[in-house]
């Protein structure tokens, strides 16, 4: 265990996982439509073929059921890796702390993630086809190991993903050293707010920056999110559906070029700014609830 960290300094980790919970569900739900878009903008059969704007609720079941146990669990890990790895809050090696907290984090949830992932997307590019009757589908035609196709090229996105939005959704944040009372940070948003109101972000502000670190992180691993889609919706037994992430790159590189690796790049960028203010704000909110 770090130095300085304590047992009366452990998070609580009940409160984590309802936090996270709440989190995850909000996001998922509101801002299904915008994945859906997302989604089928990156899939092979292209935007309409795909489906379209029509059922863009197709597959929310599978997305509703694995919602808050993938949350839940996110935040469990990257609370408890944060509480295991934690250093002086000035520290240099804070953000590698959030790094490896969040990557730690992102291996776990995605062990929970990419089943309802993979139902879900399928759903999404075939919508006259319920959520039941494609989860009973994959597991009778390529059983568990299809639930988890993709899983590889999942974490390959995520991980970093949470590299680039967590340290920089922490670092945005205001800390306040509850042993001293001084503001400590260096962004620019965190020093005019504490100026302005000499404490902690509330709520909101941590929404706010979860926004911005979130859009940022989009763009950046929108190519990787491009593959791991190709890989989830590829036929059984074809090249891109062994999960080979830079075989899938190289696929959409050489038959649609720059765009197809930045296919849905709007609406992942809307949609995880909107998700990075609803997720990261709720997480801070429900949390606020119970100290």
């Amino acid at each position: 265990m770090a130095a300085g960290a304590s047992l009366a300094d452990q998070p609580d980790f009940g409160v984590s996982l309802l936090a996270g919970g709440v989190a995850g569900v909000s996001v998922d739900l509101i801002l299904f439509p915008l994945d859906t878009i997302k989604t089928r903008l990156q899939s092979p059969q292209g935007f309409k073929q795909a489906g379209g704007f029509r059922g863009i609720y197709a597959g929310v079941p599978s997305a509703a059921i694995g919602s808050f146990p993938n949350a839940a669990a996110f935040f469990i890990t990257y609370e408890y890796a944060k509480f295991l790895l934690r250093m002086d809050c000035s520290s240099y090696l804070v953000p590698v702390t959030h790094m490896l907290a969040a990557s730690a984090g992102e291996v776990v949830a995605c062990l929970i993630r990419v089943p309802s992932e993979v139902v879900k997307q399928r759903a999404q590019v075939s919508a006259a086809s319920g959520t039941f009757h494609i989860f009973s589908s994959i597991l009778n035609q390529e059983g568990i190991q299809g639930l988890y196709r993709g899983y590889k090229s999942t974490v390959l996105r995520e991980i970093p993903f949470s590299l680039v939005q967590f340290p920089l959704w922490e670092s945005l944040k205001v800390c306040k050293d509850l042993h001293t009372g001084h503001l400590i940070g260096s962004s620019r948003l965190q020093a005019l707010w504490s100026r302005t109101q000499g404490h902690a972000v509330n709520s909101w502000q941590s929404a706010a920056c979860g926004a911005f670190a979130g859009g940022f992180a989009a763009v950046v691993t929108t190519p990787l999110d491009v593959a791991k889609t190709r890989i989830m919706l590829a036929k059984a037994g074809s090249n891109i559906a062994s999960g080979n992430v830079l075989s899938a790159l190289l696929e959409v590189w050489k038959t649609q070029g720059i765009s197809g690796l930045f296919a849905g790049v709007f609406p992942r960028m809307a949609a995880i700014s909107l998700g990075g203010f609803i997720f990261l704000g709720a997480y801070d909110q429900t949390r606020s609830l119970f100290f």
